[in-house]
């Protein structure tokens, strides 16, 4: 419930950047979910597995820019948004 919130909120207030990684990492995360219950009806859709994958990969890229940016906006997103922080390359 309080994640549900925490979205409204954050579509809200970004409506002017969606430019910006929080917005392009919050819509990501979007997408990803949806197409994780899709999948989950359908097991032997190969192209929204392929789909998914890149958006996975977008989303880590981004992720893995912000944390080299800005550490603190980082750790803020992603407790934010329940993603689990990467392991360090």
């Amino acid at each position: 419930m309080v994640k549900n919130a925490f979205i409204s909120g954050i579509s809200q207030e970004k409506e002017e950047k969606r430019g910006s990684v929080e917005f392009q990492v919050f819509s990501f995360t979007n997408k990803i979910q949806r197409l994780t219950s899709h999948l989950e009806l359908h097991k032997k859709d190969y192209l929204s597995q392929r789909g998914l994958r890149k958006i996975l990969g977008k989303r880590q890229r981004l992720l893995d820019y912000l944390s080299k940016k800005n550490r603190v906006r980082y750790k803020e997103l992603i407790s934010r948004l329940g993603i689990r922080e990467t392991k360090t390359r």
